[in-house]
């Protein structure tokens, strides 16, 4: 499968989701998720996206993020994608294929939108009978205000 052009994925904010290879439930350890999480953490405290949402489910990843110049949507996913595939290999000894190739993106257009998107990422652990309500869920992360979005087109 070719991997998609994108254009310009410079500063605006995305909704993007990645897959484990073959749908294999990976992330569904707390171990497996903690260190997926402090990946994601990682890379934002060296500016290179800004992290407003995400959640971490058994086999794949949603998230809003803003790529951070001179950073593409590409090189941030990629750094996430093999960080983290790095990092587990070594400590589960996993010989296979951790990720899908490639993610799927969405520019958020404006504040509705990202909204939907937001909803939609404290949705999924319920949509997937994880649990009964986004609260329950230890494996997301909630933006604390959207003041990012008055100072900026989205």
């Amino acid at each position: 499968m070719a991997i998609p052009y994108r254009g310009e994925t410079g500063f605006s904010t995305y909704f993007i989701t990645f897959n484990i290879w073959q749908k294999r439930r990976l992330l569904q350890t707390n171990r497996s998720a903690a260190l997926f999480i402090e990946i994601l953490y990682k890379f934002r405290a060296e500016s290179r996206y800004s992290l407003h949402e995400f959640v971490v489910m058994p086999n794949h990843v949603h998230a809003l993020l803003t790529p951070l110049r001179p950073n593409t949507l590409e090189r941030c996913v990629g750094l996430v994608k093999s960080g983290f595939s790095y990092r587990y290999t070594r400590m589960n000894r996993y010989p296979g294929e951790i990720w899908q190739t490639s993610f799927m993106d969405r520019r958020v257009r404006d504040s509705q939108e990202y909204q939907g998107f937001r909803t939609y990422i404290h949705q999924n652990p319920v949509k997937a009978r994880l649990v009964a309500s986004p609260e329950e869920f230890a494996m997301a992360r909630r933006a604390a205000s959207l003041s990012w979005m008055k100072s900026r087109r989205v």
